[in-house]
């Protein structure tokens, strides 16, 4: 900085720099004649500029705690965040939805997004409170669309022409005691008939104990004449085409249906081919890796019941219960099938993929991720995955009650 002669001469002292800069804090300058005080000063700056990083750095954390913790809330409070409903004009296809006798808005917007109509299991009930709709929801079967808003599912639940007469829908992967409940209220026909329609496989040419698995997931609609026998003919005629057209060897029946409901609930449709792999090398002659043992835990859910339980663990009277389904203590498959089983769940029992694997876990049940393995260690490092998402996910259903 230059220097500015005062009238009698004498150098004046430079004009003060408001507010300094950092050069200030740390570059010595050769004009500053008050050496010590500014040293001083100096030092007081520097402590002040920690001071403040330091506070500014706590609230960058705070803030970071808070984003971390609470981000998505605000989010949806904000409207930021991703929306829970589709944007209008999306909607396309066709979407089956049945609706049970006595169901409210809580299960029916579970239904609607397990058939692909809303995008998030809780936005058409979201809907119906934040709205304050009061809606009564009849029983029956509606044909929607895949992708539609809450407010257009509302509308197409009221509007009468969506709902099927005496239409019904199977469900895949269930057990005939949990979906034939809802067949006799969907179509009229009272739950004695068809449990006596059901209670001779014979009748209908299956070599079986039961018809568990021969009664095809898919939408049905009958003639209102139409009597218990003759609906149970219709299905189990669907799972014969099915079978057809998989190639199934003629007596071959039971067995392919038997491993198509394992695969049907164990795995996600992509998975299918491996999951079938998995069986066949569990089951072929001379294993010593599983020693014949397929450890399902689908069969062992079914043989004690709880298979609709809604957990992925099977609790420890499944896993040791010796009932014939039970694949942690028989060997081979179980004695028949467990639930309903698609078109591509039985051709995937057809046609496993090549692979050693032996084992699979599903690591994420959000997204039905599954890691696939050839060895047992493997196999346990993939389900340290599972235990770390299902202790950051509590209330998932990871294991059974």
């Amino acid at each position: 900085m230059p220097r500015i002669e005062s009238p009698s001469g004498a150098a004046a002292a430079p004009e003060p720099v408001l507010g300094g800069g950092l050069d200030d804090l740390f570059v010595p300058h050769d004009d500053h004649i008050d050496a010590a005080p500014k040293k001083k000063r100096r030092k007081g700056c520097l402590i002040a500029l920690i001071i403040v990083l330091v506070m500014f750095g706590g609230i960058a954390l705070a803030g970071v705690w808070v984003a971390n913790t609470y981000g998505e809330k605000i989010s949806d409070a904000l409207g930021w965040g991703d929306s829970k409903d589709w944007e209008p004009g999306l909607a396309t296809g066709e979407a089956f939805v049945t609706i049970k006798e006595g169901d409210t808005g809580s299960p029916v917007s579970t239904a609607l997004y397990e058939a692909g109509v809303t995008k998030t299991e809780s936005v058409f009930y979201d809907y119906l409170v934040d709205e304050n709709i009061a809606v009564i929801f009849y029983p029956g079967v509606y044909k929607l669309q895949t992708k539609m808003t809450a407010e257009a599912a509302l509308a197409a639940l009221r509007d009468d022409a969506n709902k099927l007469e005496n239409t019904v829908s199977i469900p895949e992967g269930a057990t005939i005691e949990n979906f034939l409940p809802s067949v006799s209220e969907t179509i009229g026909i009272p739950l004695e008939d068809l449990q006596a329609a059901i209670s001779d496989p014979t009748a209908y040419g299956v070599d079986a104990d039961s018809l568990e698995g021969w009664l095809f997931p898919a939408v049905y609609t009958f003639d209102p004449e139409a009597s218990a026998t003759q609906v149970i003919q219709r299905m189990v005629d669907r799972t014969r085409e099915s079978l057809a057209a998989a190639g199934v060897p003629a007596g071959d029946e039971q067995r392919v249906l038997t491993i198509a409901s394992i695969i049907q609930r164990e795995g996600r449709t992509d998975d299918f081919p491996k999951v079938s792999r998995v069986i066949e090398n569990r089951l072929a002659p001379g294993n010593s890796e599983t020693n014949g043992l397929l450890q399902m835990d689908s069969t062992a859910q079914y043989g004690v019941g709880e298979l609709h339980a809604g957990a992925a663990g099977s609790s420890e009277k499944a896993l040791t219960d010796p009932n014939p389904w039970n694949t942690y203590i028989h060997p081979g498959l179980p004695k028949g099938p467990i639930a309903t089983a698609t078109d591509k769940a039985i051709d995937a029992a057809m046609n496993p993929a090549d692979g050693p694997w032996f084992y699979f876990v599903t690591v994420n049940l959000s997204t039905g991720e599954t890691v696939f393995s050839a060895t047992y260690a493997e196999q346990q490092q993939a389900e340290k995955k599972l235990h770390a998402w299902c202790k950051e996910n509590p209330d998932a259903g990871c294991y059974a009650e």
